[in-house]
């Protein structure tokens, strides 16, 4: 039982330090007077580097939110941002929040200042964006299914009757060049076709044991032994204690060859790559009638030029590429996998400052683990 004013004062303390939300008090003078750990996560900052800090200054160009601030400040109503805005964090990727500023009133009534809640949304926008991927890999499929009908028989055709001319052609080397490149050309649609079929009709999966540690070891090693020409720096943060996971180890390596492959690719010269694996116990995996596992997460970094924010909301269309000799597929395959495996995959980025993707398995291993999940 509560008794006296000490008591709950003590019990709003545990509150604050104990809920996921972040929040932040601030004066009538825009001065921050209480930031609770939650909120040092989020903004990245710590309670000494915020406490009576103009919060104009903290979110130094974030006009959304000091918008919010202001409103709520002068108009003394509630007012949130639950859509569109970014959160600029110092040494961190930007992040996705929904934003209340609140009016904050002291027992006689009179606006002491206001409360900013903050809470991250990024993994709801990274479900609707799966659940829009998944959408249109349906609709895929019945283009796939077409090509392979009206292209496919049409393009073997093609190439049997390019053959037959090269061989007639044989001394005239001025026309033979011609047969060649139709060869060429009906083989590249041909395996575009065929991954398209891929990715819409994949193999069922085979399920083993992986050990992530290994498989992404020997990728960044026949990565690095390819790129040796651009001075690649690989960091490898890699968790020994982690157990094998289950999932398809031929997929599995794919996904993850074609990711580090695009980070190297992103590289120009002398540039670095940093792979990590962790557990992550702050999300699970849920199904009916089973108790939830955490996921195991991969980041990829590169800190190549980093993708425009209209580029990034496009790769992932299929077909769709900025590389000269690329088929647009790629990442789509890749979602494919990850969605297999019933995982995320999401994919942070900034110009001139890299690039992350990050890969979350589900932790679903024989063995039983002796780990610390906190993070």
């Amino acid at each position: 039982m509560i008794d006296s004013q000490s008591d709950q004062e003590t019990l709003s303390t545990y509150v604050l330090n104990s809920t996921n939300e972040a929040i932040i008090a601030i004066d009538n003078s825009h001065r921050i007077v209480l930031i609770n750990p939650a909120a040092q996560t989020l903004t990245g900052l710590s309670s000494r580097q915020a406490s009576h800090c103009d919060v104009r200054n903290l979110f130094k160009d974030q006009d959304d939110i000091i918008y919010l601030i202001n409103t709520a400040m002068t108009e003394g109503r509630s007012i949130s941002d639950r859509e569109t805005i970014q959160l600029r964090r110092p040494n961190a990727l930007p992040l996705a929040v929904s934003v209340n500023a609140s009016p904050l009133y002291t027992d006689a009534g009179v606006q002491y200042g206001i409360i900013l809640t903050l809470h991250d949304v990024s993994n709801l926008r990274q479900l609707e964006q799966d659940i829009q991927r998944a959408q249109h890999l349906e609709m895929l499929k019945t283009l796939a299914a077409g090509l392979a009908h009206e292209v496919k028989n049409p393009l073997g055709g093609i190439r049997g009757a390019a053959q037959l001319l090269s061989m007639e052609l044989d001394q005239r080397n001025d026309l033979l060049e011609y047969t060649h490149v139709m060869i060429k050309e009906t083989d590249r649609i041909n395996g575009i076709i065929e991954e398209l079929m891929n990715l819409t009709s994949p193999r069922s999966k085979v399920v083993s044991e992986i050990n992530l540690t290994k498989t992404i070891n020997d990728i960044v090693l026949l990565q690095a032994q390819t790129e040796q020409g651009k001075k690649i720096q690989f960091n490898l943060q890699l968790d020994p204690s982690i157990p094998p996971i289950k999932g398809d180890k031929t997929l599995l390596t794919r996904l993850f060859l074609n990711l580090i492959k695009n980070a190297t690719e992103a590289i120009t010269h002398n540039g670095t790559i940093t792979v990590s694996t962790r557990i992550d116990s702050e999300h699970h995996l849920t199904r009916p009638g089973q108790i939830p596992v955490p996921f195991v997460v991969v980041k990829i970094i590169d800190n190549g030029p980093g993708i425009s924010t209209n580029i990034i909301q496009k790769i992932f269309t299929p077909f769709y590429t900025t590389k000269s000799n690329g088929s647009g597929l790629g990442l789509a395959i890749s979602q494919k996998i990850v969605t297999d495996h019933d995982g995320l995959l999401r994919i942070d980025s900034t110009q001139n400052q890299g690039t992350c993707c990050s890969v979350y398995l589900p932790f679903i291993s024989t063995i039983i683990p002796n780990i610390d999940l906190e993070l």
